[in-house]
């Protein structure tokens, strides 16, 4: 554990891999989710898109987001949820690239694979003066 200040109210709290807000946001947090979820648990919600999620519960876009990232919504049961590309921003639902951009990374590392393989099989090269 170590001494952090916390990410929301900038109060001293023990950060540890299990707690990233201090006590006081941590529960405040934990309503907001007991919100979302309940919201979600009804049968007439679980289609329900991001912004009605968001307005019936007043809960912001962000913290949804990071109860999606964290695991504690699973969106395969609310299949009008997701969050977005880590480099985009296109709405996905698994992941952390879309697949146009992980296309695009996949091209990019297999050429800078191409690239330094051709570079060793090329060996050193020694430049001398004449």
């Amino acid at each position: 554990m170590e001494l952090d200040n916390c990410p929301v109210c900038g109060s001293i709290f023990y950060k540890n891999q299990f707690n990233q807000l201090c006590p006081k946001c941590k529960k405040e947090e934990e309503k907001l989710y007991e919100t979302v979820y309940q919201y979600m648990r009804k049968r007439e919600n679980r289609a329900a898109t991001m912004n009605q999620i968001v307005e019936a519960t007043g809960v912001p876009e962000e913290t949804i987001l990071k109860f999606i990232k964290t695991g504690r919504l699973q969106i395969a049961q609310f299949p009008n949820l997701g969050y977005p590309c880590d480099k985009c921003g296109k709405v996905i639902r698994t992941g952390k690239l879309c697949e146009p951009c992980s296309t695009v990374l996949k091209q990019d590392l297999d050429e800078f694979d191409q690239e330094q393989a051709r570079k060793k099989a090329h060996g050193k090269t020694y430049l001398s003066r004449n």
